[in-house]
């Protein structure tokens, strides 16, 4: 065992007094701790040791049907869900451009093309129900994904009995939600941890999901009702927070206690309100010897008739009694720091999910430079989703496309293709806004110029395709050389400026 390291004085002390040099290596120890490790009355600790999967097997369930609840029920949260999704996948997907290369290293054009071709129609249908476009089909993975914490997908390839792929490339997906996956099954035996089998690294070799939904009414899923599916034809997409684990955890897991918070405070200020605009009046009476209630109006049977005061716009009342006097309740509502106190659980909301304040709240307030920042900052978040959505679905869905178009010989690959470039393509997610379109057009264009930009990057950073803009301008400026038409936008019909006269030489 290593001694501790003792000073000249700590020496001294503790030949003469061992106790006190223990005291004095114990008080050091002690203050060499992290402050805010150490207990303290004013503050609870909540420690969590277990291991990853355990913490997710007791937490994610719970996670994922409150997330759903949100969604139903709370404009907020659903709210939430849609900006992350809009700013994450948005209304045309994830863009797809084919990069296959040839042995010299340029593009392979031709076959590119081939695959643009192929890849347009299996858009129109690429799932098993043939209800959704591709576009679609990203959305509600995305949606699936934040909301629950995970999504996953079958790739279907070739003949499969009773399904009809619906396109030219025999290549469909299956969808489902995380429930379809037990989170209760385990057998340490076959090495599987929450319905997901792996080998001794860890690594997913295969996934036991229900055949039915589990929480259908409609059918009794048994432990015999479970399948196998092999880990080369599945896709997780999951939202995973420590290292090792497997299943997926909500992204409101963090906020649902303040959403919950501002959902309860706000119906309560509603109710307050409501309250607050039932106008309601009292008589004020005198004193006990000015009131008689023999004087009142009575009916037939000699019944104190109830007493009933008119009011309306201009209403002058003139029949109060002696010392009498009206007067209104009231609620001090709505209150006037409802929108502060929102505004600010808001903003809380918005860190802890990654969303952007301006887009939850609807708050669009400040300068040009406010925003700007809000803007820049934020899109570092949307840009971090879209790689890890691009990552764990849309690019393993590529791949799977273009092997899929070569083994049914829609798209073979050529002979002159560089090996393993088959699949290479450049991703395109959704372009940073522009706030003011002309200062950002501006520069853009002065970039370009300079030489720090090129003509493409400018198109994919607005979300367009490159190839198709160029087809389209072709098009149009063809289409009115034809017809004698001359537009600004096209620098050829510009004349070059004529050559000043020469100036003669004094000398001659």
């Amino acid at each position: 065992m290593k001694r501790p390291a003792l000073n000249p004085f700590d020496r001294l002390v503790s030949f003469f007094s061992p106790a006190a040099g223990l005291r004095r290596l114990n008080a050091r120890r002690v203050l060499g701790e992290y402050e805010a490790a150490q207990p303290s009355r004013l503050r609870k600790f909540a420690r969590d040791q277990r291991s990853p999967d355990l913490q997710v097997q007791y937490g994610a369930l719970a996670l994922r049907t409150l997330s759903r609840n949100l969604e139903q029920n709370h404009d907020i949260a659903r709210g939430v869900l849609r900006v992350l999704v809009n700013n994450v996948v948005g209304p045309t997907g994830i863009g797809i451009e084919p990069q296959p290369r040839r042995k010299d290293g340029s593009i392979h054009a031709e076959y590119a093309q081939a695959l643009r071709s192929a890849y347009r129609d299996w858009c129109q249908c690429p799932e098993v129900t043939q209800r959704h476009h591709w576009a679609k089909v990203q959305r509600l993975m995305a949606k699936t994904w934040f909301r629950d914490g995970e999504a996953f997908s079958q790739s279907l390839i070739g003949q499969v009995p009773y399904l009809d792929h619906g396109t030219r490339v025999p290549f469909s997906l299956e969808l489902f939600e995380a429930d379809m996956i037990p989170m209760d099954y385990d057998d340490l035996g076959k090495n599987i941890r929450q319905g997901i089998q792996r080998n001794a690294w860890g690594k997913p070799t295969g996934y036991w999901v229900w055949r039915n939904f589990p929480n259908d009414r409609v059918t009794l899923n048994l432990s015999s009702d479970l399948k196998y599916i092999e880990a080369a034809r599945m896709l997780q997409l999951a939202s995973v927070d420590r290292i090792g684990q497997m299943r997926g955890v909500s992204e409101f897991a963090s906020v649902i206690t303040r959403l919950e918070d501002i959902k309860d405070y706000e119906e309560s200020e509603r109710i307050a309100a409501k309250i607050a605009a039932a106008l309601t009046a009292y008589v004020k009476k005198g004193s006990p010897e000015l009131y008689e209630p023999s004087t009142g109006p009575r009916d037939a049977d000699g019944n104190v008739l109830p007493r009933e005061i008119g009011l309306s716009p201009g209403t002058i009342i003139d029949n109060l009694g002696i010392g009498e006097e009206i007067g209104l309740i009231d609620s001090n509502r709505p209150n006037p720091n409802v929108v502060t106190f929102r505004q600010g659980q808001l903003r809380a909301v918005a860190a802890g999910i990654g969303a952007s304040y301006s887009s939850i709240a609807r708050d669009y307030s400040g300068t040009y430079s406010a925003q700007r920042q809000e803007l820049v900052e934020q899109w570092i978040h949307y840009a971090v989703l879209t790689d890890e959505f691009v990552g764990q679905f849309v690019q393993p869905v590529w791949q799977q496309f273009v092997l899929a178009a070569h083994l049914s010989g829609v798209v073979r690959m050529p002979a002159d293709l560089e090996p393993f470039s088959q699949d290479d393509a450049l991703f395109v997610g959704q372009s940073m806004p522009w706030i003011d379109p002309l200062k950002e057009a501006n520069a853009w264009h002065q970039l370009v110029q300079d030489g720090f930009a090129s003509e493409v990057e400018v198109m994919r950073k607005r979300g367009v395709n490159p190839r198709d803009v160029l087809e389209q301008i072709s098009a149009f400026r063809q289409e009115a050389k034809d017809k004698g038409l001359i537009f600004a936008s096209d620098l050829a019909n510009e004349k070059p400026a004529e050559k000043p006269p020469a100036t003669p030489d004094p000398a001659e």
